[in-house]
């Protein structure tokens, strides 16, 4: 039952990151930030853990890429946040972790892995802080939008149903 229940909740995740980058978006730099996949990773981060957080990032990332509203850095960018953000809340037990781990593995991390990255699979030759400006608001952004869904969601009953068995 434990295992079904997480397939499910992997799903609905992975559904409304998919879903919700076609809602909410702003333009961000060179870029378009997507802030629900931030928030996401920071709510599945706390809820599923780590792996999971990044099985729905890719999984994700490759929808929407399949679907053409997303680029190749939504891999890197949604992957290490939704790492950082479940390893910290996993060892912290502080959403607050979850939501600085999203930001400092996106925001500052990704930023960073994307400019080889893009250079590989983009042909783009850009410079080591190209896109931390825009990588850096989209998953601030979505980092706080996360926390304060996490923070409400902790006092609501079947919140706490969900971590049992």
């Amino acid at each position: 039952m434990k295992r079904t229940k997480l397939l499910v909740l992997m799903a609905m995740f992975t559904a409304i990151g998919t879903y919700g980058s076609t809602l909410l978006w702003f333009p961000a730099g060179i870029a378009k930030a997507y802030p629900v996949q931030h928030a996401l990773n920071v709510i599945a981060g706390v809820i599923l853990g780590p792996i999971p957080a990044v099985i729905i990032a890719f999984t994700t990332s490759l929808l929407r890429n399949l679907l053409g509203t997303g680029s190749l850095l939504a891999f890197p960018g949604s992957m290490i946040g939704a790492l950082l953000a479940g390893y910290l809340f996993h060892k912290t037990s502080k959403p607050i972790l979850a939501a600085l781990g999203e930001f400092i593995g996106t925001g500052i991390i990704a930023s960073l892995v994307a400019v080889p990255y893009a250079s590989v699979l983009l042909g783009t030759k850009t410079g080591a802080l190209f896109y931390l400006p825009s990588f850096a608001v989209s998953s601030f952004a979505g980092s706080i939008i996360g926390l304060v869904l996490v923070s409400r969601l902790v006092k609501i009953k079947s919140f706490q149903m969900l971590n049992q068995n």
